[in-house]
């Protein structure tokens, strides 16, 4: 297999793909990219993959740029890559318990369901908090908000599986702010008449 530097974006997802099963890398697609399969309107430019320490290791392909114990930045033909690593307890839950085998870009693919990508969003968004990343806090709390607007997921069950992987105070925060989206979607459904 050619995987040439010098393509498009969308060219560089599908040889990074493709990379990907020929090396028989047991991966998950998270992230904005993946939330496009299921909700029209999100504007992302990276991707964002659940995989194993030992199979990032097997990808010289990929520039690392920053790498610690959960997480790990790099760059495949000119797309930004982040890598949610199985050495956290709940990315590996998602990887094992919460995926699905789509045609994506022409391909099959291993994509989080709804449920993996929501317990990723609710999990990252105290630390969001924490750091006073209004911007990506806006945007994660949109994402979950679209998600359940469409597909009304057991969020109650969700705050119960990533309560598991949080301080106590996280789990009252979470449970707060997911009130406050499912509300808010109550509400625009009540305006719309549905």
């Amino acid at each position: 297999m050619n995987f040439a530097v010098g393509h498009s974006p969308v060219e560089a997802v599908k040889h990074l793909f493709a990379l990907l099963e020929a090396r028989e890398i047991n991966y998950v697609l998270v992230g904005g990219i993946a939330l496009l399969y299921y909700v029209e309107g999100r504007n992302t430019q990276d991707l964002d993959l659940v995989l194993a320490v030992k199979d990032l290791d097997k990808l010289a392909e990929v520039e690392i740029i920053e790498r610690d114990v959960y997480f790990a930045r790099g760059e495949f033909e000119g797309v930004r890559v982040d890598f949610l690593l199985t050495n956290n307890p709940l990315f590996r839950r998602v990887q094992e318990e919460y995926t699905t085998r789509v045609q994506f870009l022409g391909q099959e693919v291993s994509l989080g369901t709804v449920e993996g990508l929501l317990l990723l969003k609710m999990y990252a968004l105290p630390s969001l908090y924490r750091q006073g990343d209004f911007g990506r806090v806006s945007l994660y709390e949109n994402d979950i908000a679209a998600l359940v607007y469409k597909y009304e997921p057991d969020t109650e069950g969700l705050l119960e599986v990533v309560g598991e992987y949080v301080g106590e105070g996280d789990r009252a925060s979470l449970r707060d702010i997911v009130a406050e989206i499912r509300d808010r979607v109550r509400r625009f459904k009540k305006g719309r008449g549905g």
